[in-house]
């Protein structure tokens, strides 16, 4: 087991107000979300990655690997736990909503943002593109910036697209944001200034609940990037999500291929 179970049931009323209550809109901070030694022998484990994110003109710098159980024993377990049955109670109260973990992680994984790695201001895609009716109400991400400090940047910005509201959540090792998927939760990360040989570091689940039917236009990622921007940068933000769609009717959604 590498998630601190007990840690979690002991204070679900707790983790609960936390997040309902949190501004600019719901989301939580764990600390030692994972056992700490464990979650160090998983840290080592992992190598640099050589697969480059798709996310094209907003993102720079950053990889990922979606199927990361494969790199050790304790990045398995983490997988595991997360999609358990145990877990998704534990959600599922502190949401306050029947929420459970894509058990296939679509989507999801470990990302590693090098030199000068950061994400433009965006809002996720809304329905599974498998499960038409899963519903993403959660991002899970758990960080893994060993001795992480201030000047090495990389904080997740989250602000609400309704009120202008927002936040910079610190990123130390070991610690999980829960935030609320919605039409208006925008997050990302500004430009980052990690040492040498040092990269920001997460793994990325998602949490859904089934719709009996649709309240959204299904939609990819709505990319919103900051207001210095070029002009084809912002004509291209305008257009992705048409783009992609075009795309994955053609060609296949690529997302699932970062193995």
């Amino acid at each position: 087991i590498m998630i601190n179970f007990e840690a979690l049931e002991l204070n679900l009323d707790e983790l609960r107000i936390k997040y309902l209550t949190a501004q600019p809109f719901p989301h939580l901070i764990i600390d030692n979300f994972c056992d700490e030694e464990k979650l160090n022998i998983a840290y080592n484990s992992i190598p640099e990655l050589n697969n480059k994110s798709r996310d094209y003109a907003f993102a720079n710098n950053k990889f990922e690997k979606s199927n990361y159980k494969v790199i050790c024993p304790e990045l398995e377990g983490l997988y595991n736990d997360l999609s358990s049955d145990r877990f998704n109670k534990i959600l599922s109260f502190i949401t306050a909503k029947k929420t459970f973990v894509d058990p296939k992680n679509f989507g999801g994984g470990l990302h590693q943002g090098k030199k000068n790695s950061f994400l433009d201001m965006h809002l996720d895609f809304n329905y599974h593109p498998l499960n038409k009716n899963w519903y993403r109400e959660l991002n899970l991400l758990l960080y893994l910036n060993k001795d992480w400090k201030k000047e090495y940047g990389g904080e997740l910005k989250i602000k609400d697209l309704r009120t202008n509201n927002e936040a910079e959540l610190e990123v130390p090792f070991n610690r999980l944001i829960i935030q609320q998927c919605a039409p208006y939760t925008l997050h990302g990360y500004d430009m980052t200034n990690f040492p040498e040989g040092k990269y920001r570091t997460s793994i990325a689940t998602y949490a859904y609940q089934v719709h009996e039917r649709l309240i959204e236009t299904p939609r990819t990622t709505d990319w919103f990037p900051k207001e210095d921007a070029s002009v084809l940068k912002k004509i291209f933000a305008k257009n992705y999500n048409f783009l992609v769609q075009t795309k994955n009717k053609f060609f296949g959604s690529g997302t699932a291929k970062n193995q």
